[in-house]
C-alpha cells in the first residue's frame, strides 16, 4: 500500500510555515497536491505554493482558503494554518482544470477528450462564494461528466482564493479523477429533522404559501411546538427547512435556511424556490444527532470500502467544528477515532458539494482507497 504524504502547521510566518511544511512532506516524482490555509494566510498563498512546488518537487494543486482547516485530528479555527496532502496518483489519472465561472465550453474543450479516454466520473471541487451561478455551475459540471462531485466553497474574511494549478478564484475549479483512482464519499448531516414530511399546495418563488392545504406558518408553528412558536425569533440558527431529495435511498436532504415570517398572510419564506408538489420537512441544529450521523456516514464508508485507506479529503461547514462539536477538534478527533491515522485535510466552508448540489450543515468525507 503506498503512503500518502502528509502535513500539518500553524503559525504566523508564512515563508517559514511553507518550508517547514515542505520539509515534512519530502520530495516527490509526482503526484497531485491538496493544499488547505487559514484565511490569514491568503495574502501568502502564491508565494506558499510555489515553495510547496519547489521543495517537494509536485507541480499539480489543487486546495482552498477557509476559516479554518481540517487534518487529521485537528482543527484550525482563528490561527494561521496549513494542511497539505500529497496523493500518489500517476499523472494520466488526474486532470487539474481551470476555474468555470459560468459557461462550460472551456471545460468541455479542456477536459472532453481526457474525459473520455479516462472514464472519470468523479472530481474534487472548490468554489467561490461570489459566483451567483454556482448552483448550475456544479449541476452542469456533473451532468457535463455524467460524474459526482465532491468539494467546498471557500470560507473567507478577507480573500476567498482557490488553487487549481496556480491561484484563482471566481468560479468553480478542481481535479478531475480518472476511473483508476478508487474512492469512497458520503455526506453527514448536522440536523435532526421534527414533525411529519409535507407537500407544498401553494408557493410564490421562496415563499412557502400553503403546506397540505393548509397556512404554511400555522403548520410550522405545530411543527416546531409552543415554546418556539411564541417567539419566532428564537429560532434563528436553530430551526431550518429540508428539502428532501427526490430517488434517494438514503433520506438524504439539503438543509436551507427560513428567512422571514407574514404573520398577517401565514406565509414562511426560505432560502431557496419552493414549488408546488414539492415535499418538505422542518429540522433543527441537533449536536448529539450531528455527532451520531457522523460515525454512521464513516461506519457506511469503511463497509463499502475494498482497501485501507490511503488519504482523506474532508468539506465541513463552518456552522460545524467547534461551533457544533465543542472547541477540542472533537469533530476531526471523532472522525480519527472512528477511520484511524489516515492522513487527511480540508476545510470549513460556507457550502459543501456531493454530487451535482450545493450543501449546508453537512461534512463530506473523500477516502483514497
Amino acid at each position: 500500500m503506498s503512503t500518502y504524504s502528509f502535513t500539518q502547521a500553524s503559525g504566523r510566518d508564512a515563508s517559514a510555515l511553507a518550508r517547514r511544511c515542505a520539509g515534512e512532506l519530502g520530495r516527490h516524482r509526482g503526484g497531485l497536491g491538496f493544499l488547505y490555509l487559514s484565511d490569514q494566510l491568503a495574502d501568502d498563498l502564491p508565494a506558499t505554493l510555489a515553495t510547496l512546488r519547489q521543495e517537494t518537487g509536485v507541480e499539480d494543486w489543487v486546495g482552498s482558503v477557509g476559516v479554518g482547516v481540517c487534518a487529521t485530528g485537528h482543527e484550525y479555527f482563528r490561527e494561521p494554518a496549513l494542511a497539505a496532502l500529497i496523493a500518489e496518483i500517476d499523472t494520466p489519472d488526474y486532470r487539474v482544470f481551470d476555474t468555470v465561472r459560468g459557461d462550460l465550453s472551456g471545460f468541455r474543450a479542456q477536459c472532453g477528450s481526457w474525459l473520455k479516454a479516462a472514464g472519470s466520473r468523479f472530481a474534487i471541487v472548490h468554489a467561490d462564494p461570489r459566483n451567483n451561478a454556482l448552483p448550475s455551475i456544479v449541476e452542469n459540471l456533473a451532468e457535463s461528466m455524467d460524474g459526482f462531485l465532491v468539494g467546498g466553497i471557500s470560507s473567507s474574511r478577507s480573500q476567498a482564493l482557490q488553487i487549481a494549478g496556480g491561484v484563482t478564484e471566481g468560479g468553480v475549479s478542481g481535479a478531475l479523477l480518472s476511473e483508476n483512482v478508487a474512492v469512497a464519499t458520503a455526506l453527514s448531516q448536522s440536523c435532526s429533522l421534527i414533525g411529519s414530511k409535507h407537500v407544498v399546495t401553494r408557493a410564490e418563488a421562496n415563499v412557502l404559501v400553503e403546506l397540505d392545504g393548509r397556512p404554511a406558518l400555522e403548520v410550522f408553528r405545530e411543527d416546531i411546538g409552543d415554546l418556539l412558536a411564541r417567539d419566532l425569533r428564537r429560532i434563528e440558527g436553530y430551526i431550518f427547512v429540508a428539502l428532501p431529495i427526490a430517488g434517494t435511498d438514503t433520506g438524504d436532504y439539503l438543509v436551507r435556511h427560513i428567512i422571514g415570517f407574514d404573520k398577517a398572510r401565514q406565509l414562511v419564506g426560505i432560502s431557496d424556490i419552493a414549488t408546488v408538489g414539492q415535499s418538505i420537512q422542518f429540522c433543527r441544529r441537533d449536536a448529539e444527532a450531528a455527532e451520531a450521523d457522523l460515525v454512521r456516514m464513516i461506519g457506511t464508508l469503511k463497509r463499502r470500502a475494498n482497501a485501507a485507506p490511503k488519504g482523506a479529503v474532508y468539506y465541513s461547514c463552518v456552522a460545524r467544528g467547534p461551533n457544533m462539536f465543542g472547541d477540542d477538534s472533537n469533530e476531526l478527533r471523532l472522525i480519527q477515532r472512528e477511520l484511524g491515522d489516515v492522513p487527511l485535510v480540508g476545510f470549513f466552508c460556507y457550502g459543501e458539494i456531493s454530487h451535482n448540489r450545493l450543501y449546508g450543515y453537512t461534512g463530506v468525507l473523500t477516502l483514497f482507497l
